[in-house]
């Protein structure tokens, strides 16, 4: 439950920093249901702003968001690490005209990776650091990004964050505590969830009136250079391409599985962002394969819960108190289940090369299932713009869906989506139709 002086105070303290005017143009592209959106729809209407609401099909396709962002002159605009890497495999490119507004990125909803400030900075952009969960009304920490850094930055107007150790004591320089928000943004708490409120919301150890702070479940430390450092989430809690997501409900599912006896899901930082790695056991006589794990559990999660991979263990890895040890849960390895054989004429070479570019993987094979390698949805979209913009392909999303594995898409595109299959067809609908001319004057 979220106070209305604290969404009025959080917008008051944007317009001041990154900073709004009526002179920008901010393009939206988050949904309504993510607590985000609030940035993009009430700054810039207090800022006399100019508000672009961008259709769905743009959060997608970057080419439709780039034409867009061109079209309209936006300068400002706001997106989590896995939109703006849709964004950047568009090429898309800042326009450099003279006397223009600087163009500002925004960037949250989870962590801001090295590799995308490195390519966000070539494009001589203003790029800004966001962080906050919705407890505290959006974001409560910013932070402009100036060198190869991704600091969370600092506390945006009356509000306070603290490190602290389990004793709720503040932690010194450089040692790891978990990160507490408190002030102006806070939230009342959760609705018809007392007691839940009672373990997030606690009492702060320093403001003598009886005030709180938000415990937030994430992991830091102060750097030597008074900068803060974002390490992790304390629970097995983690935000997949900006959607919150709880580990055990992943892990509950995988146990529903006939035949499945131990199960543990894992995220891993990949090179296409962040991935969900699932550890399973089997139970004795099981001959449950990965892909119908992965079949199976499509029908029940969204695209954005399911792991990236599978890795089948004879058990999992336990401690001394029998709980499972993380830490020595083997590194995924992303390989398809088909044994490997080399890509096979100019559309599967083309393919397998920008699978591996998007992917981080050494080889592909003709044989490789795309989501096995551990590919998902925003991946997907990479490699279609990737396809159009080297191979002047254009095809539906839903054909890596449907035929996953790398020399069945590359037959479709053969057949259907290359220059000489359009050629083709469209000289086989002119025959038809004089065939149909002829028999009509006949």
């Amino acid at each position: 439950m979220v106070r209305h002086h604290a969404l009025s105070h959080f917008v008051a303290s944007m317009l001041e920093s990154p900073g709004m005017t009526s002179k920008d143009t901010l393009v939206s592209v988050t949904p309504l249901s993510f607590d985000i959106v609030g940035l993009e729809i009430y700054l810039p209407l207090n800022a006399g702003a100019r508000l672009v609401l961008a259709p769905q099909e743009a959060r997608r396709d970057g080419s439709i968001l780039a034409q867009l962002l061109q079209t309209h002159q936006a300068s400002v605009l706001q997106f989590t690490p896995a939109g703006w890497r849709v964004l950047l495999a568009s090429e898309w490119k800042v326009s450099q005209e003279e006397n223009q507004r600087p163009f500002k990125c925004l960037c949250g909803g989870e962590s801001l990776p090295i590799d995308l400030v490195d390519q966000l900075s070539t494009l001589n952009v203003e790029l800004w650091n966001m962080y906050g969960p919705t407890e505290t009304t959006i974001w409560s920490v910013i932070g402009k990004v100036e060198h190869r850094t991704n600091p969370l930055g600092a506390p945006i107007a009356a509000t306070q964050l603290f490190i602290l150790d389990a004793e709720m004591k503040l932690v010194p320089q450089g040692v790891v505590g978990e990160v507490y928000l408190g002030g102006v943004g806070l939230a009342r708490g959760y609705l018809n969830r007392s007691g839940l409120t009672a373990e997030r919301f606690v009492a702060d150890p320093f403001d003598d009136q009886g005030g709180q702070l938000y415990r937030t479940g994430d992991l830091a430390r102060w750097r030597s250079d008074g900068q803060i450092e974002y390490l992790g989430r304390v629970d097995h809690q983690v935000k997949v391409r900006g959607f919150r997501i709880e580990l055990g409900e992943i892990e509950a599912q995988l146990l529903a599985q006939p035949g499945i006896r131990e199960a543990v899901v894992t995220a891993k930082e990949g090179p296409s962002g962040t991935q969900l790695v699932a550890y399973i056991s089997l139970q004795a006589g099981s001959a449950v394969t990965t892909s119908e794990l992965r079949e199976a559990l499509a029908q029940i999660l969204p695209d954005y819960m399911l792991p990236s991979v599978i890795v089948v263990l004879d058990s999992l890895p336990l401690n001394m108190n029998g709980k499972v040890d993380r830490k020595r849960l083997p590194e995924p390895e992303f390989v398809s289940e088909g044994k490997y054989e080399a890509p096979e004429g100019e559309i599967e070479e083309v393919l397998a090369t920008i699978w591996a570019q998007v992917l981080g993987l050494g080889r592909v094979g003709r044989n490789d299932h795309f989501f096995e390698l551990g590919g998902h949805s925003l991946a997907v979209l990479q490699i279609q713009q990737k396809l159009q913009l080297s191979q002047s392909i254009s095809m539906p999303l839903r054909v890596f869906f449907e035929q996953p594995v790398l020399k069945d898409i590359a037959e479709v595109i053969q057949e259907k989506y290359t220059l000489v299959s359009r050629e083709a067809r469209e000289q086989g609908e002119l025959s038809e139709m004089s065939e149909l001319l002829d028999l009509l004057e006949n």
